[in-house]
């Protein structure tokens, strides 16, 4: 296990949306360069950049034409070093994403694979034996190559699948994982890796880590057997790189290999009724024209028990009872990470008002684990209806321009307003960096001194004990135990008590809070909407 991890604090940036300096309306290389002493000021001392690599960006840079190209719109492989060094310089680590279930239809791989001579990349891709024969259970381009078959795409019409083989056989076409094509898509993955490892970078978080091996089982050992692989290797040549995965199941992730996997807010997973209960609701993302119904605010269709909205009738039960069993069996392994969002989730501000964002990033950053915060979501940037932009359809909204001061497009970008990656937040009280950092109530600031907490408390760190002390579907008080340390949440608009067993009762004094907190001979009390973390007074 890295040993940096253990106080580590991710910040995510989606590159084309942080900071423009060449005046194309795009964000760059350079532009994160010039914003690292904004970021580790605020105490991030990680950070995850998404694709970064040469793409047609037909999703976003997830379709990869050339893993061993920066992407021209961002800079160059020497912008790449440079900002390896700046972090580095700054006590700082990047990770990039790596897509390793599949790559653009423009990847040089999938140009040879496409060829009706036979060749050594022939076996790179999932192909068919016959130019009209499906795939059942798959999906399938046909029509579209020269060579007589059908191949499978991992999601949309431009990623076709890499072949990492069929842990069970039923076809004839398929692969075994053992199959040599299968073991040189492994080896082509690990030579990615150690390219980037090589200029500098400290890790990768992988996109849908889950879905290499085809016709796996539900434990997903052929895609487990895979990453064990490339542990092998990072833990023989690159002990200190960090890997994280899209998996949203810890219990598999970590095993097979990861340092980290997010909880995300899957329909089967509680940490969804925390903050996006709303997404609950539904069985499917409802769209407004091209945009996520909402313009800002929930729909009257949906509703929302999120626990840190304010007397929305929410409980944290739901949650502690799966995540508490989840920690104990995997802590062993690597750590969970809750996030804030990310590119592909509604921003908090969707439904979360300021003051119920500081409760939810004092519980982020006072939980166990490897903390992410998507970039705005320390100022409460919105989620905006937008028409889809580069395969983003709803997921569009929360992928908007930085807002950093007042200036032509909040000072993202000296471009023409018409030429900026999206369109920016055109409230009158749109959030920016400028304004936060004079306030000293603000979320940005708020921010600010929870991560710094964290890094000057052990007890607040990835792999300090944590116990869950009081949770009750009657009584919105959350009470939880980090070392020696107890933190109390409090986010309904009342004043809330509770007496905790008799274990804690002790001398507690309050560390820091938000609103109003005691604790005295084992009765913990908060006011309305309120976070306090108490130490031992002895």
């Amino acid at each position: 296990m890295p040993a940096w991890l253990k106080d580590a604090v991710f910040y995510e940036i989606y590159p084309q949306s942080y900071c423009d300096t060449n005046s194309d309306g795009i964000g760059d290389l350079q532009g994160i360069i010039e914003k690292l002493d904004y970021i580790h000021d605020l105490g991030f001392n990680a950070l995850w950049l998404n694709p970064c690599f040469d793409s047609p960006f037909k999703d976003a840079g997830y379709d990869v034409r050339d893993y061993k190209k920066i992407a021209p719109r961002y800079g160059t492989n020497a912008d790449a070093v440079r900002l390896f060094e700046e972090a580095h310089r700054r006590g700082m680590h990047v990770l990039f994403d790596l897509v390793a279930g599949h790559t653009s239809e423009e990847h040089a791989w999938f140009r040879e694979s496409s060829k009706a001579e036979k060749n050594p990349l022939s076996g790179r891709y999932i192909w068919s034996d016959f130019c009209f024969q499906g795939m059942d259970g798959y999906r399938i381009i046909a029509g579209e190559a020269e060579r007589s078959a059908t191949y499978m795409i991992n999601f949309f019409k431009c990623q076709p699948a890499l072949n990492y083989g069929f842990l069970h056989k039923t076809e004839p076409w398929q692969t075994a994982t053992d199959d040599p094509d299968a073991v040189a898509t492994v080896e082509a993955l690990k030579d990615v890796i150690r390219f980037w490892l090589d200029l500098g970078l400290d890790g990768f978080r992988v996109d849908m880590a889950d879905s290499l091996v085809k016709g796996d089982d539900e434990k997903k050992s052929g895609t487990s057997a895979v990453w064990r692989n490339v542990r092998a290797m990072l833990d023989a040549e690159y002990p200190e790189a960090a890997f994280v995965s899209e998996w949203s199941c810890p219990e598999q992730a970590l095993p097979a290999g990861f340092h980290m996997d997010f909880i995300l807010n899957n329909s089967d997973q509680a940490f969804g009724t925390l903050v996006r209960d709303y997404q609950n609701h539904t069985d499917r993302i409802v769209q407004s024209g091209n945009g996520f119904i909402g313009n800002g605010k929930p729909s009257p269709a949906y509703e929302d028990h999120s626990y840190f909205k304010k007397d929305a009738g929410g409980t944290v039960t739901k949650f502690t009872a799966q995540y508490a069993p989840m920690l104990q069996r995997t802590k062993k392994d690597g750590y969970i990470s809750l996030i804030s969002g990310n590119h592909d989730t509604v921003r908090l501000r969707y439904s979360l008002s300021y003051d119920e964002l500081k409760l939810f990033y004092a519980f982020l950053f006072t939980m166990p684990g490897v903390p992410f915060l998507y970039y705005g979501d320390e100022i409460g940037m919105r989620y905006l209806n937008l028409p889809t932009k580069e395969g983003g359809y709803f997921r569009t909204g929360s992928r908007t321009p930085m807002q950093w001061n007042h200036g032509a497009n909040y000072g993202f970008s000296d471009a023409d307003s018409s030429a900026i990656y999206l369109p920016q937040d055109p409230s009158a009280d749109a959030p920016t960096v400028e304004d936060q950092a004079k306030d000293p109530d603000s979320l940005l600031n708020t921010v600010k001194a929870l991560i710094a907490l964290r890094h000057a408390h052990s007890d607040l760190q990835a792999d300090a004990d944590f116990s869950s002390v009081f949770a009750s579907d009657e009584n919105p008080l959350f009470v939880y135990r980090r070392g020696d340390l107890i933190a109390a949440v409090n986010p309904s608009g009342s004043s809330r008590s509770t007496v905790l067993p008799s274990v804690y009762r002790r001398n507690m004094k309050a560390l820091y809070t938000i609103g109003t907190g005691s604790y005295s001979n084992g009765r913990v009390t908060l006011g309305p909407q309120s976070f306090a973390l108490f130490c031992p007074d002895d």
